[in-house]
């Protein structure tokens, strides 16, 4: 294991609800191992309260979160760039690991809807950290 840490951005159109809770996942499960970093294409102005609700479930607070715009050099800086239905308006740099993770749109739903899309969230962040545990 090296002293480099492995740079994670998740993207999804809004930043306020999947990237949220899989950026929330990734840095309560691998602490200062990884860092991690998440953004939209199109962010909103807050996120999504049933996105907070469901990770307060977990025990993890994203409530004061703010989504962020997604910017060339946020994926520079990233090993990987993980998409979450954002589709093509994503930019490519050579040498990233670029993954999509198509999971359903929590926006404008109930907190019994994002419940499976957290617990979705959480097992590939799970599976996320095994292979950047390898790599890294």
């Amino acid at each position: 294991m090296s002293d480099k840490k492995a740079t994670v951005l998740f993207v999804c159109v809004h930043n306020a609800g999947r990237s949220q809770m899989a950026a929330g996942y990734l840095q309560h499960l691998a602490g200062d191992r990884v860092q991690v970093l998440s953004a939209g294409t199109e962010p909103k102005n807050e996120i999504n309260p049933s996105a907070i609700a469901a990770m307060a479930e977990e025990g993890i607070d994203i409530a004061n979160n703010t989504p962020k715009v997604l910017t060339d050099s946020a994926v520079k800086e990233s090993d990987y760039v993980i998409t979450m239905g954002c589709g093509d308006t994503c930019p490519f740099f050579p040498g990233k690991t670029y993954l999509d993770w198509p999971l359903n749109d929590p926006a404008g739903k109930g907190v019994e809807y994002v419940r499976p899309i957290r617990d979705e969230i959480r097992a590939k962040v799970e599976a996320l950290i095994s292979e950047i545990d390898a790599k890294f």
